[in-house]
């Protein structure tokens, strides 16, 4: 058993598209940003003169041959053959190394704490394996020499963010959307289902969109602007030859998830080309002073979450899903899941559907869902979507319930100590984390 009630826990919840890193207790993160790496192969850059100016920037490690750059402002800096590489492909970590250096950056560098000195709730996927929680256990007591470790899963924390200990997630982030239906506080695995449709994927087919209608978005890094005269800009385009292609793309997407954020909803019935063709446009003034009109795509880039089969009209997305016809909407995803479950809890879960990650809080969304449900679901269940009015809250609802659960007393019989993991060694985790 663990006694650590004066220092307060540190909650870690890293996401397919941001890690958010903070104190338990606290009713938001104190340190978010993007879960990328911008990575330089140290074998590409021998010029001397380059590589003293570069070992001084910050997070900066050779680690093998590789230079990491973590966090919004190392990566919205552009260097030379720096590649953007993601460590987690369908909420499973798939390079370590990439992993640890953002641990690194959100604990020493955004929350300037020293991880010995605090206990470390980690949030995981329901898809994790026990391979990787023994890895997860055995970097943090090993490298970082916490004093003690939990695990939680994704959908339990939502659950325990809305005060529920039942419940079905409905959790739609950056790398995917997961429903997992909750009881008392654990997960009911053989009802879990996945679907690669998330905020990063609804982006790509905006960006391909708007492509094909032949805008072109230019990256932050592309051009520069003067001002002639008061009020009147001038922009110079800029050409750096060595920028990789993955680093071109990151710095369109963080523009192209802008547009998405600002203009984009669930339209109230399924899209169809016909009746959304004369739809008044928005616009939206890019970041090199452009404007661009938004009409339809408003309403048809929300509507892939339902109607995954609508990729296939995106001129150069045809090939992101092979297997777009296998991949079922929303609503079906939700029924399907609450019919793998025991026939007592249905009724539940019907009445306490809760709305988690960043991609939900498209407008619109809840009420379509909502709306969808009504319509295919039994007579005899009472259909509730619930989702958080704030934006902000929906988006860290993960993170949130980690930091309830971490400063709840009667928790904290429950972390996994470093005595116990030195008598028992990391396979233990299995059984204090469940």
């Amino acid at each position: 058993m663990y006694g650590g009630d004066e220092v307060s826990a540190i909650v870690v919840d890293l996401g397919s598209h941001t890690c958010k890193a903070g104190y338990a207790g606290e009713d938001a993160p104190k340190a978010v940003f993007p879960s990328v790496v911008g990575s330089i192969d140290q074998m590409e850059v021998d010029d001397p003169d380059n590589s003293d100016k570069n070992s001084v920037s910050a997070d900066s490690k050779p680690k093998g041959k590789h230079k990491f750059y973590v966090g919004s402002q190392d990566l919205g800096f552009r260097r030379d053959h720096m590649e953007v590489l993601s460590p987690i492909k369908d909420g499973i970590v798939v390079d370590w190394d990439m992993v640890e250096s953002i641990w690194d950056h959100a604990l020493r560098k955004c929350l300037l704490i020293d991880p010995k000195e605090h206990p470390m709730l980690l949030a995981e996927s329901c898809s994790n394996t026990q391979h990787h929680r023994e890895k997860a256990a055995e970097i943090m007591f090993e490298k970082y020499q916490v004093p003690a470790l939990f695990l939680a899963k994704n959908a339990v924390l939502t659950s325990f963010a809305s005060g529920r200990a039942t419940s079905l997630v409905v959790d739609s982030g950056g790398g995917s959307t997961t429903v997992a239906p909750v009881h008392d506080g654990y997960v009911i695995q053989k009802a879990v289902s996945t679907s690669p449709i998330g905020g990063e994927l609804l982006t790509d087919c905006l960006l391909k969109s708007l492509e094909q209608k032949g805008i072109a978005i230019k990256p932050r890094y592309a051009f520069k602007r003067k001002e002639i005269r008061p009020g009147e800009f001038q922009t110079v385009d800029l050409d750096f030859p060595n920028t990789t292609e993955s680093y071109k793309l990151y710095s369109q997407r963080v523009i192209a998830s802008d547009i998405k954020e600002c203009v984009c909803r669930a339209p109230d019935t399924p899209y169809d080309e016909t009746s959304y063709s004369n739809i008044p446009m928005t616009p939206y003034e890019l970041p090199d002073g452009q404007t661009i009109e938004i009409g339809a795509d408003r309403f048809k880039i929300p509507d892939v979450l339902f109607n995954p089969s609508l990729v296939q009209t995106i001129p150069g997305m045809e090939s992101s899903l092979e297997t777009a016809s296998t991949i079922r909407g929303l609503p079906q995803m939700v029924i399907d899941s609450i019919n793998k479950c025991d026939v007592d809890i249905r009724r539940e879960l019907y009445s306490s559907i809760l709305l988690a990650g960043g991609t939900s809080s498209m407008q619109q969304l809840k009420e379509r869902l909502e709306k969808d449900l009504l319509e295919e679901s039994p007579q005899s269940a009472r259909v509730k979507v619930l989702a958080s009015g704030n934006a902000t809250e929906r988006r860290f609802s993960v993170w949130i319930g980690g930091s309830i659960l971490a400063s709840l007393g009667s928790f904290q019989q429950m972390w996994f100590s470093k005595s116990e993991y030195e008598e028992h060694g990391a396979s233990y985790i299995q059984r204090k984390c469940p």
